[in-house]
């Protein structure tokens, strides 16, 4: 059985309009990840039916990965600090950025 995945018409019509004030390359990656996004969806909809939950909950967390977090990155800047002595600007500043964004005590 063959689907079509088609967007619906409000958001072609977001995308046309977001033509005029962002990059094409902008507005064309946005469109190519609701595609993906749709049809992630439509293959674990089918899986679900033929698998277990957890291959359908490590199918989605291994294609749509969760970004890491600030605080990961800086942890793991931290740790190259640490092994190489480097005290590169971009590893302090996201550190910086990490620490300044923890809730204060």
């Amino acid at each position: 059985m063959k689907l079509q995945i088609i967007p619906p018409l409000e958001l072609i019509q977001e995308w046309a309009c977001m033509l005029e004030h962002r990059s094409d390359t902008d507005v064309f990656t946005k469109a190519a990840q609701w595609g993906a996004d749709m049809e992630l969806e439509a293959c674990i909809e089918w899986v679900s039916n033929e698998l277990s939950p957890d291959i359908v909950d490590m199918l989605r967390a291994a294609r749509r990965p969760k970004p890491p977090t600030l605080n990961s990155i800086a942890l793991q800047m931290l740790g190259t600090i640490e092994r190489d002595a480097h005290y590169l600007p971009e590893i302090t500043d996201i550190i910086r950025r990490a620490l300044e964004a923890l809730p204060n005590e």
